[in-house]
């Protein structure tokens, strides 16, 4: 029997540093039939200069104007002609024989509703360094409590992680243009509702490069990206509560909405009182944030605003001096790319 086709997509937006290694890791996986296709959203650096290099091993570019990632998704979905879809981040990569693990997986259930997910570490430069670090969600479950679990306990999945159908892509719908930051969030949920519930499979490895204030999953003080991040928010609970109404779903929902309210104040008051009257809704109740201890005596000098810039602002630094380190690292020691 001929082996289903994998689509691995993969959007891609000034990446020219890091997407030789992630198309390297798609076309060294071990399932041999698999296209591979990126889509440019309007580079302005070397990135298609760097994925034409990648034309002979079977890698088909697109390109178009700067649109955003979800849009560059959409129109990758749209070339595509695979029976399961592979998304994959434009500096992440693949483990080896991610793909055959988790193909392999949803043959043997024989259900095309079922999705794969597997195990994801992070690093910086060196991927051979990845932490991979087990959480609740690294299980087989239904989508009620991969849900409840995700916003309960403040939890979530790489987006390279998973493997989906063709036709529960296409039940789940579009990427939403809209969201500035947690698409990918978003998205899953939908396809968590039309799906009969996720299959883990442990060793199928995703390597997820973290990418800081410049990921598309950072919030920052950029008001565009806190109106997106709380559009996504309403949706998530919509999406909990349409496949179970109870108490203990109204409970993860209040939780989520207490964990993410630090994201808003004191800034956003608009947004605090949004989720405050949700969280009422809901049976419960939000607390202000408290500033971190650290950050207290900036609260009692300057205000609470300075105290959030502070939040915001000190980790940006210890982060680049973090990434700053691993990539002098990385000079020393030759790149691991054929990571499994």
């Amino acid at each position: 029997m001929a082996k289903p086709l994998v689509s691995i997509l993969i959007p891609a937006f000034n990446a020219e540093e890091w997407i030789a290694d992630t198309l390297a890791s798609a076309v060294a996986q071990t399932w041999p039939n698999k296209e591979i296709i990126v889509v440019d959203d309007g580079s302005k650096d070397g990135t298609v200069d760097v994925v034409k290099r990648f034309a002979r091993q079977g890698v088909t570019l697109v390109t178009q104007p700067n649109q955003g990632a979800a849009a560059a998704r959409n129109t990758a979905f749209s070339a595509s002609k695979g029976e399961y879809i592979q998304w994959l981040d434009a500096d992440d990569l693949l483990g080896a024989n991610k793909l055959s693990l988790q193909v392999d997986t949803l043959e043997r259930v024989g259900s095309k509703r079922k999705l794969a997910s597997g195990g994801w570490g992070q690093f910086l430069y060196r991927p051979a360094r990845a932490e991979f670090v087990p959480t609740p969600l690294w299980a087989s479950l239904s989508p009620t409590e991969w849900l409840r679990r995700k916003m309960s306990l403040n939890l979530h999945m790489q987006t390279g992680t998973w493997l989906v159908s063709r036709e529960l892509t296409e039940a789940a719908g579009p990427w939403d243009t809209r969201l500035l930051g947690d698409d990918d969030g978003e998205y899953f949920c939908r396809v968590l509702l039309q799906s009969d519930g996720v299959v883990f499979v442990p060793d199928a490895r995703v390597f997820y490069r973290m990418a800081g204030s410049g990921s598309l999953s950072y919030i920052g003080l950029s008001n565009k990206k806190i109106d997106a991040q709380f559009r996504s928010m309403e949706l998530h609970i919509a999406y909990l509560l349409s496949l179970e109404d109870s108490a203990q779903t109204r409970d993860a929902c209040v939780t989520y909405l207490q964990n993410w309210l630090h994201n808003f104040y004191p800034d956003r008051l608009d947004i605090v009182e949004l989720a405050k009257s949700k969280a009422r809704e809901l049976g419960g109740q939000l607390h202000d944030p408290r500033v971190p201890w650290k950050y207290a005596w900036i609260q009692t000098l300057f205000g609470p605003s300075w105290a959030k810039r502070a939040q915001v602002l000190l980790p940006r630094i210890r982060w680049g001096i973090a990434r700053r380190w691993d990539r002098a690292l990385l000079r020393i020691q030759p790149p691991v790319r054929d990571v499994s």
